[in-house]
């Protein structure tokens, strides 16, 4: 398809799932977006055709056709997506990302069951402590999901560490995430509902919840339980105007006020116990969620720029995270030349910034663009300080955990 043809898509500025489709109808491709205008835009958009990595291009060479359904809210979309790519299991969903990474919810097989967020492959290696009776998945974005599960335990106070019948109420229960199972407030029964009402959820059955809380609030209502009643009338008020704040962030390409930027640092310890991360600074906030920590698996020895080289790679073979409008290194130009080799042998255009320090560790220039330097200063300087601080704390916990 082309972007003339998009354009003239009837494509609602809300949140929603769409479909890459081949010229069969098949399912080439499934995402989410928070607009699902702007999202669906940003794939075709001539601006943007240096940014594709080779995958993305060839999605969109062979796309014919994009179908989309709209949903209420951010959360609901993320439900409803994992439910499609589950269904329809598209290829590209697969090529852009490791299925052993990929994110389901859990509800497990106890009395009092509890909702935890878990990774394919701990699920596989049964890395997981409890049994799991329920499994939701897959979910292609971990930190958006956990949002997501978070926004929802502020409607469904569930269990998830305490032990029942404890007597003292766990830190969540004193801050109304759980209904108190630990202190033998809610019955097997009731937390029972409660359960049942997550998974209808997670199930994306939104409307078969609705009717079944309506009816429970017109049962106590009939029985004259008011307090039963208006407590399940609030829950309904809350799933109808879910605050998915967290969830919503612009898809695209960003405005100047929403920029992304990615920082790379290098730990070690002469040579040992090499580490690498990457941080990510969007809008001038941090984005603690999409910080990422890589173990140098190429080599061991004090060569930064070969495993700047190894984790910029490794970074660019995730085609499903969002590409950054600027990348920073901490260092000087042999460094920012590395980043700019990697970024030019897989045909992708993003401009590099060195950020050099003086005897103190304090940053005393920045390499690169004039233009870049002088209206993203501050943020360069907190993302390159950020992937400094991560980078430490990562070395440190990577040392630690190493036989003497």
């Amino acid at each position: 398809m082309k972007y003339a043809e998009v354009k003239k898509l009837k494509l609602p500025d809300a949140p929603g799932i769409y479909f890459f489709l081949n010229e069969k109808k098949k399912v080439l491709y499934i995402g989410k977006a928070t607009s699902l205008k702007d999202r669906v835009r940003s794939y075709f958009s001539p601006d943007l055709a240096d940014m594709r990595s080779p995958l993305i291009e060839a999605m969109v060479e062979q796309a014919k056709k994009i179908d989309f359904i709209q949903t209420d809210s951010v959360l609901e979309a993320l439900v409803l997506e994992a439910r499609l790519i589950k269904k329809h299991q598209p290829k590209h969903n697969t090529d852009l990302k490791d299925d052993k990474s990929f994110n389901f919810v859990i509800i497990t097989d106890e009395t009092f069951p509890r909702v935890i967020v878990a990774r394919e492959r701990d699920i596989i290696k049964k890395k997981i402590k409890y049994k799991p009776k329920n499994i939701f998945g897959p979910f292609p974005r971990g930190g958006q999901l956990k949002e997501g599960v978070k926004i929802l335990r502020n409607i469904f106070p569930f269990r998830d560490t305490c032990e029942p019948g404890k007597g003292k109420p766990c830190f969540n229960r004193q801050i109304g995430l759980c209904p108190g199972v630990c202190t033998d407030e809610i019955s097997e029964k009731e937390y029972n509902k409660t359960i049942r009402n997550i998974k209808l959820f997670f199930e994306g059955k939104q409307k078969d919840l609705v009717k079944t809380l309506t009816r429970e609030m017109m049962t106590a209502a009939k029985k004259l339980e008011f307090e039963e009643a208006q407590s399940i009338k609030n829950t309904l008020f809350a799933l109808e105007h879910i605050q998915d704040v967290a969830l919503i962030k612009d898809e695209s390409f960003k405005t100047p006020g929403g920029l992304r930027i990615e920082a790379y640092d290098i730990a070690h310890t002469s040579g040992m116990f090499v580490v690498g991360v990457m941080t990510v600074v969007e809008g001038g906030e941090k984005q603690p969620n999409e910080y990422r920590k890589f173990r140098i698996k190429g080599f061991q020895g004090a060569d930064d720029t070969r495993a700047l080289k190894e984790v910029l790679g490794r970074r660019l073979e995730h085609h499903e995270w969002e590409l950054p409008k600027i990348i920073v290194v901490d260092g000087g130009k042999a460094q920012k030349s590395t980043m700019e080799k990697v970024l030019k042998e897989v045909g992708i255009t993003i401009p590099v910034v060195s950020v050099v320090k003086d005897e103190h560790h304090r940053p005393k220039d920045i390499l690169g663009d004039k233009s870049i330097k002088e209206t993203y200063e501050k943020q360069i300087i907190l993302a390159n300080a950020e992937s400094h601080r991560f980078a430490l704390s990562f070395h440190r916990k990577s040392r630690g955990r190493m036989p003497k």
